[in-house]
């Protein structure tokens, strides 16, 4: 389909829902106090831009969720290579990475602040470990799905540990690391907000967790559009990073060639 009227079609159901809520609350069908107005949070949304009151929040979230991201994704990477070209260590390591991998990440929130205090490291830390088992599990099976034919090629013609790591393993993971770049982002934000919602002094969580404290329900949809048009803004610049590194691969369709 045409992008052009993918976009327009998505434009329209997005206008579609927004009069509907509106006029759902004007004509008194839907409760304003649970649900405000789309015009209401637009406005608050356009007063805390004006004010430059949304920044500072912004600013903060936007730390946290990149030094997790990162951090998360470095130590995912690295601990899945080894673990993926050290059988002895896997084996031994694998229970307790399934174990850690299955405990809820929330309930680690109140523990952080207990060890990191309020401020940003205990976000990070919390979404460090959202994001460091995408990237984990994601390069330790693009290692293992190295192709034997290849290896043993390699091997033959003489290449020595680095150059296989280089040559043949990395190249096999990078689609696996990649592809889960739009989802590490999306825990990384997660991870920023919960944190922030559980106990902060700033960010969008905070600003979220406030406005419900008072029940102020236009200022807690305003910050749930500003956070999910910040998540958007997000995943497309991954979005162009991937596409920028994975260039040689072929488009979906052509990789079997034309018959």
């Amino acid at each position: 389909m045409d992008r052009r009227k993918v976009h327009f079609l998505q434009l329209a159901l997005l206008l579609l829902i927004v009069l509907g809520w509106e006029f759902s609350v004007r004509l008194g069908w839907v409760d304003a106090f649970f649900f405000s107005k789309p015009s209401d949070i637009a406005v608050r949304i356009f007063e805390w831009f004006k004010s430059g009151e949304v920044y500072r929040h912004l600013w903060i979230t936007l730390a946290e969720t990149v030094l997790a991201f990162v951090s998360g994704t470095l130590a995912g990477v690295a601990l899945g290579l080894w673990l993926a070209l050290s059988p002895v260590a896997s084996a031994v390591l694998d229970p307790f990475l399934k174990a850690l991998n299955s405990v809820p990440r929330v309930i680690l929130a109140p523990i952080f602040t207990l060890w990191f205090g309020l401020g940003m490291a205990s976000k990070v830390a919390l979404g460090f470990t959202l994001v460091f088992f995408v990237a984990f599990f994601n390069t330790y099976q693009g290692i293992r799905e190295v192709s034997p034919v290849v290896l043993a090629n390699a091997r033959m013609l003489g290449a020595s540990k680095n150059q296989l790591l280089r040559h043949v393993y990395l190249p096999s993971a990078t689609s696996w690391i990649l592809s889960s770049l739009r989802t590490s982002v999306g825990f990384a934000v997660i991870g920023a907000v919960v944190g922030e919602y559980l106990g902060a002094s700033a960010g969008l969580g905070y600003v979220i967790s406030q406005a419900e404290g008072v029940f102020d329900t236009t200022s807690v949809f305003a910050g749930i559009v500003v956070l999910a048009v910040f998540v958007v803004l997000l995943d497309v610049a991954v979005s162009v990073v991937e596409r920028k590194l994975l260039v040689w691969r072929p488009a979906p369709g052509q990789e079997g060639g034309t018959v």
